[in-house]
């Protein structure tokens, strides 16, 4: 599996833990492995998979490792973010656009195999594929003065 896959993985567990209480949350990153395949078509006529989960155990255990230290810096993130991100506390931010934020922030701060443009970029990317049309923008601004900060 792709380093892009593997963070699109991440960002939709990420995701879908925002909608429960602590308590069940890492329960819920289990199972998104569970979770079925997901097809649609494109304008096309051509097949789309927008959602399949079939992976190997160690890429399982890597994501949910992840995760789940991501979860435990999740106060230390939001603060960085809301120092940089003015008139946008991450209270007010959309949750797809914080969870990007988050995974990006994260990548950047702790995970040395991923250069910074990088990470920004499939954060983009990511924003481009899930956000709103100001999405990207959003997301590349306020990554940008967290590289400056620095």
């Amino acid at each position: 599996m792709t380093r892009r896959e593997m963070r699109e993985h991440c960002f939709k567990m990420l995701f879908g833990m925002g909608f429960y209480p602590a308590e069940e949350a890492a329960e819920q990153a289990k199972r998104y492995f569970e979770s079925p395949k997901e097809e649609d078509t494109a304008e096309d006529t051509t097949p789309v998979i927008l959602h399949q989960v079939e992976m190997k155990e160690t890429e399982k255990a890597f994501l949910i490792a992840r995760v789940e230290d991501m979860t435990e810096k999740i106060q230390e993130l939001d603060k960085c973010l809301n120092e940089v991100a003015k008139g946008w506390r991450t209270g007010r931010m959309g949750k797809v656009e914080l969870t990007i934020l988050r995974q990006a922030l994260y990548e950047m701060r702790y995970d040395s195999e991923v250069p910074e443009k990088v990470a920004i970029n499939e954060a983009v990317d990511l924003a481009k594929k899930y956000g709103g049309k100001d999405s990207s923008a959003f997301i590349n601004g306020i990554l940008a003065k967290l590289v400056t900060a620095e």
